[in-house]
């Protein structure tokens, strides 16, 4: 089989969504009376929610259902601030489109809720272009673990070995690079190209990508 494909990590990768959950982060924390700065939300890229929750939210005495609260009440923030303002990521759009012309099978693979990504790929106009969406209620573990690269490609039919990861954050690089798949590092907002250098490429637009650098990139990863 020929076919490659390409997972796309949702946030930093198909949408700008840095402030978005930065703004949603503080509002919830100023709601139940703590302080969330910027440079406790830089160390979270890639953590899921519930780990975030658990390292900076979490207080004596508090219950997981009170947790998951907390959870669905950021997420509820997110997307309301997404609603007023969508930054799609430039050039993903494009990008999309000439994969799916070149033949690629294309997921996206998040530790974000389903709505979360339901709300992106709509706004996006994209949800037609997915083979696969992966997203929490699919896993168990979060990045660095490999478990939803796994998953996409598991859905998607397509070997390890054959599939490209674009993703924005090190515990995501971290991630395929476990999947043993290739990887792009994307720089993104808060993100600096030298975070992710163990990508094996990095682009600072997602515009210099191309149906064919991706095929090379993917088959020189596997000599």
């Amino acid at each position: 089989m020929n076919t490659r494909s390409v997972i796309f990590d949702m946030d930093g990768v198909l949408v700008d969504s840095y402030d978005a959950h930065f703004q949603s982060w503080r509002r919830l924390a100023a709601e139940v009376g703590i302080e969330f700065t910027e440079e406790q939300f830089t160390r979270t890229f890639g953590m899921t929610s519930q780990d975030i929750l658990t390292a900076f939210f979490q207080r004596p005495h508090q219950t997981a259902e009170h947790l998951v609260e907390l959870d669905n009440r950021k997420e509820r923030l997110f997307r309301e601030l997404l609603m007023e303002r969508f930054p799609a990521m430039d050039g993903a759009a494009e990008l999309i489109d000439e994969l799916r012309r070149a033949g690629y099978r294309l997921a996206v693979a998040t530790s974000g809720p389903p709505e979360n990504v339901s709300l992106i790929v709509d706004r996006l106009g994209r949800r037609h272009a997915f083979d696969a969406i992966v997203d929490r209620s699919h896993i168990t573990r979060g990045k660095p673990d490999p478990q939803v690269f796994q998953v996409a490609a598991a859905q998607l039919g397509i070997p390890h070995d054959r599939c490209a990861v674009i993703e924005d954050a090190p515990a995501g690089i971290a991630a395929a690079r476990a999947a043993e798949m290739a990887c792009i590092g994307l720089v993104s907002t808060g993100r600096r190209a030298e975070q992710l250098v163990d990508a094996d490429l990095v682009v600072s637009s997602l515009r210099v990508l191309t149906p064919t650098n991706i095929a090379d990139l993917i088959d020189l990863k596997r000599v």
